[in-house]
C-alpha cells in the first residue's frame, strides 16, 4: 500500500488476464508454455507475504492470471454436505475444507479421482498443491465441505484481570475440547485500542451504565485497567445447545477470574477485526505504517513468546530511529489441543525516516527471528511467499527443500509459474 501511494513499484505485470472457466486457464497456461511467459496466479489478493509481487529481475513477460471471474458455485450436494466451486470464489480457509480439487500445471491437469472423506493413497499430493503458493500451477475448481446455516448465534465476552489468566482459560477450554465457534483473546493494548474506537455513547443513561460497569470491574473487583484483557466469543448451533455450551465456557472462565462482559462487547470485538484492515491506509495520512503477522505456538510457550516479541519490537524501533513508542499488541485467535495461533499487530510513526518500508521490514524480520527463537512457527496461515522464504530451510530442513525443488523441476521445468515464492 505504501509503494502504491508513493509510486515505488520496481516491476509490475505486463498483461492481466481474467479467465472465466477452467478451460480458459488451460489455454492460457498452454500459451505461456509455448512462448515462455511467466504466470503469477492471483486469487483473493489478500497476501501479506509479498507472494504476489513481481520478481524484480524477471526479464520475461509477466502475466497476472486473475481468477476473480471464476466465482461460480457449480453444484451443491446436500446429501453429502459438499459444494463444488470455482477457485476464484472468496471464502476463509478454503484449503482446510477441500475434499476435491482441479489444478492446471505445465505438465497437465491434476484432479482427484475420488471424493471420499478420507483416503490412504500415499503422501497427500493435493495438499502439497494447495500449499504451493502459485509455484506449480493454478487451482481452478475445488470441492469444499459445507454445513447448514446455524439455527442460533450468540456473541459473548469475558474480561480477565490479566493476559496470563486469559491464556490459561483458553488452554483449559481447548483441553476440554469445548471451544465455541470462535474464541479470541485480546491483550490489554488491543483492548484499549478497541475501546478508543468505540462510538460515542448515545445518551446520559448509557453513559451512566458504562460508568457503573467500569466501577464494578475496576473498583469492586479490583481489575487494573492497564492489565485487564478481554476474550470475545461466538456460539453457534441450536438454541438449547448454545445456551448449555455458553454456560460451560463461562463456568471455566470464572475459575480463572473471568467476568462475563456481555454480548455487545463480544460483537464489537469481532467488528474490530474487520476495521483494522482499513485503518492501515488511513494511518498513512498521519505518518503511521503498520501490519499484522502471525504464528502458531505450543501452549507452554504462548506467554513468553507474546512478551518477548512485543519487547523486541519496541527495542528494534528505538534502535532504528523511530521517534515515538510503537503500537505493539497481540491476540490469541485459534486454539488447538497442543497450542494456539497468535496474531501480532504493530505500527509506528515514520516521521523523519527516509525509507519507512525498509525500517518496517527490518523490524518484522527481527520479530520473526524472536518468534522462531521462542518456539513459534514460521507461519500459521499467512504462508511463506517471498517474505519468509529465508527461514523455510530451517523450518522444513534441507531435505524438505530438495523435495519441493524436485517437484517444481518435474511439474514446471521452465519455471512458467515464476513468482519465486517458497524457493
Amino acid at each position: 500500500m505504501f509503494a502504491l501511494r508513493e509510486g515505488m513499484f520496481k516491476r509490475i505485470p505486463d498483461i492481466v488476464v481474467w479467465p472465466c472457466c477452467h478451460d480458459d486457464v488451460v489455454r492460457v497456461v498452454d500459451l505461456a508454455c509455448k512462448h515462455n511467459v511467466c504466470i503469477i496466479p492471483f486469487g483473493g489478493g489478500t497476501s501479506v507475504s509479498s507472494a504476489l509481487e513481481c520478481p524484480e529481475n524477471e526479464k520475461r513477460t509477466i502475466v497476472s492470471l486473475d481468477t476473480s471471474q471464476m466465482s461460480r458455485i457449480l453444484w451443491i450436494d446436500e446429501k453429502n454436505l459438499t459444494a463444488h466451486v470455482e477457485a476464484g470464489i472468496t471464502g476463509q480457509d478454503l484449503e482446510k475444507q477441500v475434499v476435491h480439487l482441479k489444478v492446471v500445471t505445465p505438465k497437465g491437469i491434476v484432479e482427484k479421482s475420488c471424493q471420499g472423506p478420507r483416503m490412504s493413497t500415499g503422501p497427500d499430493i493435493y495438499h502439497f498443491l494447495m500449499g504451493s503458493e502459485g509455484t506449480l500451477g493454478v487451482v481452478t475448481e475445488v470441492t469444499i465441505k459445507i454445513r447448514p446455516v446455524p439455527e442460533y448465534q450468540k456473541y459473548g465476552s469475558v474480561v480477565f484481570p490479566n493476559f496470563e489468566r486469559g491464556v490459561a482459560c483458553l488452554r483449559e477450554v481447548a483441553r476440554q475440547r469445548c471451544a465455541p465457534a470462535s474464541i479470541r483473546l485480546m491483550d490489554n493494548a488491543q483492548f484499549q485500542f478497541g475501546h478508543a474506537l468505540k462510538p460515542q455513547v448515545a445518551s446520559i443513561f448509557t453513559s451512566f451504565l458504562d460508568g457503573l460497569k467500569k466501577f464494578y470491574i475496576t473498583k469492586f473487583k479490583g481489575f487494573d485497567p492497564n492489565h485487564l484483557c478481554v476474550a470475545t466469543l461466538l456460539f453457534e448451533g441450536d438454541r438449547e445447545k448454545v445456551l448449555q455450551h455458553e454456560k460451560q465456557v463461562y463456568d471455566i472462565a470464572a475459575k480463572f477470574g473471568g467476568l462475563a462482559a456481555g454480548e455487545d462487547n463480544g460483537q464489537r470485538g469481532y467488528m474490530l477485526t474487520f476495521v483494522i484492515a482499513y485503518l492501515r491506509d488511513l494511518g498513512m495520512d498521519y505518518y503511521l505504517i503498520g501490519e499484522s503477522f502471525e504464528t502458531s505456538v505450543p501452549w507452554d510457550r504462548v506467554l513468553d513468546l507474546c512478551r518477548n516479541v512485543k519487547e523486541r519490537i519496541v527495542r528494534e524501533c528505538k534502535e532504528r530511529g523511530v521517534q515515538f513508542p510503537p503500537f505493539s499488541t497481540c491476540r490469541v485467535t485459534q486454539t488447538y489441543d497442543a497450542g494456539a495461533c497468535v496474531y501480532f499487530y504493530f505500527a509506528f510513526n515514520y516521521r523523519g525516516l527516509s525509507d519507512p518500508v525498509h525500517v518496517y521490514e527490518d523490524i518484522e524480520f527481527a520479530a520473526r527471528e524472536e518468534i522462531l527463537a521462542n518456539g513459534g512457527s514460521l507461519s500459521h496461515h499467512h504462508g511463506v511467499g517471498k517474505l519468509r522464504k529465508r527461514w523455510l530451510k530451517d523450518s522444513i530442513s534441507q531435505v524438505g527443500i530438495g523435495m519441493l525443488q524436485s517437484v517444481k523441476n518435474f511439474v514446471d521445468p521452465n519455471n512458467i509459474f515464476g513468482n519465486r515464492n517458497l524457493l
